[in-house]
């Protein structure tokens, strides 16, 4: 189950990631509240720390094509995991992330009214390295 909702959680996150890339570096000034690309306060801050010249280049058509595409890339992976999400779900669940746990001993009590302390080895269900 946890699989499922971390694959639909990754979906909706490329889908989300991706549309506000593709579509924030072409909103026009003032369209919801929102500034123009190359003119926002963190840009305007950078370019009095960096040199004005940074605001020219994030400004330019080149680097919000190159936003837009990583945006596109984005809802083309949240595409591609929709249509495979069986698959990737089935990865998640048989991955080789999990250790195996040693079979489960049965009580060994010489009578059925006495009880025994118990004891646990935490480590007992791991692999040894040799380092």
């Amino acid at each position: 189950m946890s699989s499922r909702l971390s694959v639909i959680f990754y979906i909706i996150l490329c889908f989300e990631i991706g549309i506000l890339l593709t579509v924030l570096p072409w909103v026009p000034h003032g369209f919801l509240g929102l500034s123009d690309w190359g003119n926002n306060y963190f840009l305007l801050l950078a370019s009095r720390k960096v040199g004005f010249g940074i605001q020219r280049f994030i400004a330019s058509g080149w680097v919000r094509g190159a936003v837009s595409g990583i945006g596109i890339l984005n809802l083309g992976m949240g595409v591609w995991e929709l249509l495979n999400f069986r698959r990737t779900v089935r990865a998640l669940d048989g991955g080789a992330g999990f250790v195996k746990s040693s079979p489960a001993k049965a009580p060994e009590t010489a009578s059925p009214n006495v009880e025994r302390p118990f004891t646990a080895d935490p480590l007992s269900d791991y692999p040894r390295r040799n380092h």
